[in-house]
């Protein structure tokens, strides 16, 4: 077989008809080669009958099957190497696509640690500050005999008040999750409902108990930050915000619950926890009427033990929230919080930690 001048196999070579690009393809314009004396050309033919020729040199081939996806139209051409959605790293012939843990903690462990911190905080705080801080921690505007500090009053002295507001600056991160999971929580129980009308209801109810939820953990940080003795008037409507938001959040979840669970709780732990939610709720009802009642006669009748009448009303209310939220330990008594690569096949659209209310 010959070759002509500048390298090209001639017209009536079968091969070129085989294997050159049309002239007219927009991707792979015509070329003109220009030889220069004492080199070779190069030959873009897979053809071994062009080993023979003099001076050429072949280009290895590819496999066939990467040849016949190359050949048809449409057809995506994947690099060799290239990182994974996740991020991991560049993905080769080595990877993995197993899970991998970095971390899991029970989630029952860390409700038990959102309960245990702020609970032993806050008596760590009204102990030291008792024993050695009465005089500040018991003055009131009006004056008057009183036994009992507010905990305002004990997280507002120092150093009491850094204790307190880093126990609940690592106390909020975890009531962050734990929101978002119970939004999908409940998301989950919806696909259970056949009723149209009551899955409409539901969702509804769904976003109004998560953003109470959010709502009340910021107005939590907002009275530990902000307060009574640095800014009062803002302290004292932040709090009424927390009050509301946290009584208006637990009402609204046996709201929910009722809904989700139209023939009552299936398992113990469920029947468990909606009694101590139940129970919880009333506890802090009839404590937030005593506080309004016990508050009122305190700023305008400055009446002896009134101020600490409402700051026992305060510590039962105080009690009261964290037990409601710590019914989350017999919401999900065998979860677990993960942390894992190649975690991205198990992600579903429902438990994404979404701030868009749908």
């Amino acid at each position: 077989m010959d070759a002509t001048v500048d390298g090209r196999v001639p017209p009536d070579d079968p091969a070129r008809t085989a294997t050159s690009a049309p002239p007219n393809c927009p991707h792979r314009p015509q070329e003109q080669h220009h030889p220069q004396p004492h080199q070779p050309q190069w030959n873009l033919t897979t053809d071994n009958a062009h080993a023979s020729l003099p001076g050429a040199i072949q280009r290895k081939s590819r496999s066939n099957d990467r040849s016949k996806e190359r050949a048809e139209p449409g057809a995506a051409l994947e690099p060799a190497d290239h990182y994974g959605d996740d991020g991991g790293g560049p993905r080769g012939r080595g990877s993995s696509d197993k899970l991998v843990v970095h971390l899991i903690i029970g989630f029952r462990d860390i409700c038990v640690f959102t309960l245990v911190l702020p609970l032993g905080t806050l008596f760590v705080c009204f102990v030291s500050a008792y024993v050695f801080q009465p005089e500040e921690i018991h003055e009131t505007h009006c004056r008057v005999y009183n036994i009992i500090p507010s905990i305002s009053a004990i997280t507002g002295v120092s150093p009491q008040r850094y204790l307190w507001r880093v126990s609940i600056a690592l106390h909020i991160g975890p009531r962050f999750i734990i929101a978002f999971v119970y939004r999908n929580w409940y998301r989950a129980m919806v696909a259970g409902l056949n009723d149209p009308a009551r899955v409409t209801k539901a969702c509804r109810m769904i976003n109004i108990v998560y953003w109470l939820n959010l709502v009340e953990i910021s107005a939590l940080c907002g009275v530990t930050y902000i307060s009574n003795k640095e800014n009062y008037p803002l302290h004292e409507k932040v709090f009424i915000i927390f009050m509301t938001t946290s009584l208006s959040y637990m009402l609204a979840t046996l709201k929910l619950l009722k809904i989700l669970q139209p023939d009552g709780p299936q398992t113990p732990n469920e029947e468990s926890s909606l009694r101590y939610k139940q129970a919880f709720f009333a506890l802090s009802i009839a404590s937030t009427v005593g506080l309004i009642l016990f508050f009122l006669k305190h700023r305008f009748l400055c009446q002896d033990l009134a101020f600490s009448w409402f700051a026992l009303c305060e510590y039962i209310v105080a009690s009261a929230n964290m037990g409601f939220h710590c019914t989350t330990m017999l919401d999900f008594p065998t979860e677990h919080f993960l942390i894992a690569q190649n975690a991205k096949q198990y992600k579903k659209q429902q438990t994404s930690l979404g701030w868009k209310v749908d």
